[in-house]
């Protein structure tokens, strides 16, 4: 069996979330008549966007808490059209909660390529910054969940990638040697970066050619690319 451990990242790298998120919010922009104090759902949804990224920006960096980035994402966004309604934003925070992590959504050939390196004999785990509850619902719904030994997810160690101590918790949970492992993720920074920092080596999974790697990265833009690209990483 090969002992080199890969990591994945799962927003954004396996778990297409961007396509899961618009579909869960288009059907709570429908069932709770957004439509009347909105113009369009592509602008609601436009804007959501950028508050929530901002908002995370915050939750990463330790300024706000999981409940306020939740509640203030959506107030924040509904504000600007004037709609300051708390049981309406309730029940969108609420309802995105429970509905999007059931949305099923994967980037192109992940399963395949999940089975390729399964049974090349690699043990494979996750390192997500995302909400403990919601994660392991969209492992076990979109069918990942079997490919992985072990998840570890920020709340477990109280601190967001890019820190070496998710990372550290992550290969000693795993039984994997730093220097033998491999980060498998969407963001340069939080995932690439940090894995670098924690003796890890890294893939960066660029699929719209976001970023500008350095010299001697491994960067790929299909996930059916992975076990090319892991042979040639020593």
């Amino acid at each position: 069996m090969n002992q080199r451990h890969l990591f994945f990242d799962l927003d954004r790298t396996l778990w297409d979330f961007e396509k899961n998120s618009e579909i869960a919010l288009h059907h709570l922009f429908q069932e709770l008549n957004l439509i009347n104090h909105i113009p369009k759902f592509s602008v609601f949804h436009s804007l959501y966007k950028k508050k929530n990224a901002e908002l995370w920006k915050l939750y990463g960096a330790g300024k706000i808490k999981k409940e306020e980035l939740r509640t203030l994402r959506f107030s924040t966004t509904l504000e600007v059209f004037g709609l300051r309604d708390q049981q309406v934003i309730d029940k969108i925070s609420d309802g995105y909660v429970e509905l999007s992590p059931k949305q099923t959504a994967l980037f192109p050939e992940a399963i395949e390529t999940l089975s390729i390196l399964q049974e090349q004999g690699y043990p494979m785990h996750i390192i997500t910054n995302g909400f403990k509850e919601v994660q392991f619902i969209k492992l076990e719904n979109s069918g990942l969940a079997p490919f992985f030994d072990v998840v570890v997810c920020s709340e477990d160690v109280g601190k967001n990638k890019p820190a070496a101590d998710i990372f550290h918790y992550a290969l000693e949970r795993a039984g994997a040697n730093a220097a033998n492992s491999i980060m498998i993720g969407d963001d340069y920074d939080v995932d690439i970066i940090g894995a670098y920092n924690s003796g890890m080596q890294g893939i960066l999974f660029d699929p719209n050619s976001k970023y500008r790697t350095r010299s001697g990265d491994h960067k790929i833009k299909h996930l059916n690319e992975i076990p090319e690209k892991l042979a040639w990483i020593s």
